[in-house]
Formats: C-alpha cells, sequence, structure tokens
C-alpha cells in the first residue's frame, strides 16, 4: 500500500456577513493569505437566521489554508477590525495538505 506525504497547516474558517466580502479579502490579501475560498453560507446564532434571501441578510464562508503564525495575525485583526460590529464567528482548524508550497 502507498503512503500519502503530507505535511501540517492550519485552516481559517471566518463566517460572516456578505456586505464586508470586498474589505475582508483586501485585508486577507494585504497581511499575507496566498489565497482563500469564500461560498455562500446559511445559517442560526446569536444574531438570527441567516438565510441569504436578503442581499442585507446573506453570509459568507472565507476559508484560508495557511501556517498556524499567520492564521493567528489574521485572527487578530479580524477581532480588532470587525468582531464589534458584525456578525462574525472564525476558528482555526489542523488540516493535513498535499502541496504544501502552497500555503
Amino acid at each position: 500500500m502507498s503512503s500519502v506525504s503530507t505535511d501540517k497547516r492550519v485552516m481559517l474558517t471566518i463566517v460572516t456577513e456578505s456586505v464586508i466580502e470586498n474589505a475582508l479579502l483586501a485585508d486577507l490579501d494585504r497581511l499575507g493569505a496566498r489565497g482563500y475560498t469564500v461560498t455562500d453560507a446559511r445559517g442560526r446564532g446569536s444574531r438570527g437566521v441567516r438565510d441569504a434571501n436578503w442581499d442585507e441578510a446573506a453570509n459568507i464562508r472565507v476559508e484560508v489554508i495557511c501556517g498556524r503564525s499567520l492564521a493567528e495575525t489574521l485572527l487578530a485583526h479580524l477581532q480588532e477590525r470587525y468582531y464589534a460590529n458584525y456578525a462574525m464567528v472564525a476558528c482555526l482548524h489542523e488540516v493535513e495538505v498535499l502541496r504544501p508550497e502552497k500555503f
């Protein structure tokens, strides 16, 4: 059986209001994220149901795979810049990746 060689990285997952997408992605670029994935998101949390039926109530999910140091820098920025004024949750997950040079 062949084995696959992987390297550890961290995935930062952010779920937030779609109205801040452009500003958030610009911040991620500026702070050194090499890439990200953005998808539409629906759900319910402390600020109620977010069902995307109305643009102002839509959410996005942003995922960034990077090293732990950068992930912590990004988290600190999110907390400082967005947490007080926007519905946002963020979490870190340890992941194993192929082609670690991409991250």
